[in-house]
């Protein structure tokens, strides 16, 4: 089990919260606390919505709690009917995330009697803020979230792990059931890289040299993600037809499995680039043979003659794996140009380090 960033993170916003709590001399810090853990966000940018919200959510809670016992009193009927209101209004102001805080503001006013009820309600309201910030302050400070270098290092991990398979089903080399499941954990695994993007989209540059070179990096790593979901449809339709591929001339067989070697290898070579690690200019060839994805099609085609009526269906699963290889290869030489593009303008902008990252944020 790792100890997390985030995990880190709450820790010290509980910690950082209490102890202000304690230094201003506020009554009953643990509320600060609460609300610390209620703020803190995987991201900078989300934590500052989370406030946002927390405070609107910690105003309506705090103003129904004082207006509820000012004109209805403590009683514990009362404090249900308020926390019914209190939800209602954060619902219609599209403000869900914010009921729990809103909900525990309330009842630590409502439930406080006495003459000073509202120097106590100013005073609870002020430890739930405390605790928001203190949790924005940790976010900001300590061990702000860095999402690029994971999501370059599951991206990269992903792309081996696929062309990886590619190569050895297309030499038969592969367990059908070992592979079959590897499949479904790689679908779970782009379905993660999806929102590791969006949470690496949502980091925020303050300087507009940087906010540039941003945008671009955000259109290569969409585009290497679409290129590792066709290399995975591509890896998932030679499963699921290897049997029909076997049944095509043997000459096209090697011919598929040429061309498929030239792509991964592009593939590979392009995702590399993009850190300095490789040479941008290589040419990927098996044997004397690279055909274009017209030229790939119109070979294809020509099996039909070599094939008897019996065998269409044989065809049409192939023309599936021809046709996922013509994606993939498009989506592959798309992702090339971009980051040539990348480097001519930023060239100094693309060093990640590809020592794993052990901080889960």
């Amino acid at each position: 089990m790792k100890l997390g960033a985030r995990i880190l993170k709450t820790g010290i916003a509980i910690i950082l919260s209490l102890f202000l709590a304690e230094l201003f001399q506020l009554p009953a810090p643990v509320f600060a606390g609460i609300a610390a853990i209620f703020a803190l966000q995987p991201t900078i940018y989300r934590t500052y919505l989370s406030v946002i919200e927390q405070i609107q959510g910690n105003l309506i809670g705090a103003i129904i709690a004082v207006l509820f016992v000012l004109l209805f009193g403590h009683d514990i009927l009362i404090i249900g009917l308020a926390a019914i209101i209190v939800i209602t209004i954060n619902l219609k102001l599209k403000l869900e995330n914010t009921i729990g805080l809103s909900l525990v503001t309330m009842v630590a006013i409502m439930v406080t009697p006495g003459d000073t009820f509202i120097e106590f309600a100013i005073i609870r309201f002020s430890t739930v803020m405390l605790g928001i910030f203190s949790a924005f302050i940790v976010n900001l400070v300590f061990l702000p979230p860095k999402y690029e270098k994971k999501l370059f290092l599951k991206i990269l991990n992903l792309s081996e792990e696929i062309t990886k398979w590619i190569r050895l089903n297309i030499r038969h080399a592969s367990e059908h059931n070992l592979l079959k499941n590897d499949i479904s954990k790689m679908q779970d695994t782009t379905r993660k890289l999806e929102a590791l993007y969006s949470l690496y989209k949502e980091e925020r540059n303050y300087f507009k040299k940087k906010a540039l070179s941003k945008s671009r990096k955000l259109v290569i790593y969409r585009q290497m993600i679409s290129t590792n979901k066709k290399a995975l449809e591509t890896l998932n339709k030679m499963h699921r037809f290897e049997n029909d591929l076997l049944m095509m001339p043997e000459e096209f067989q090697h011919m598929v499995q040429q061309q498929l070697d030239i792509i991964t290898h592009y593939h590979e070579h392009a995702v590399l680039k993009f850190i300095g690690k490789v040479r941008a200019h290589v040419t990927f060839e098996e044997g004397d043979i690279t055909l274009s994805r017209k030229e790939l099609f119109s070979l294809f085609l020509e099996q039909q003659h070599q094939l008897s009526e019996d065998d269409q269906v044989v065809l049409a699963h192939t023309m599936q794996i021809v046709s996922a290889m013509m994606d993939y290869n498009e989506q592959v030489e798309h992702l090339n140009i971009l980051i040539t593009s990348f480097q001519k303008f930023h060239e100094n902008d693309h060093e990640i380090s590809l020592e794993e990252n052990n901080a889960e944020q």
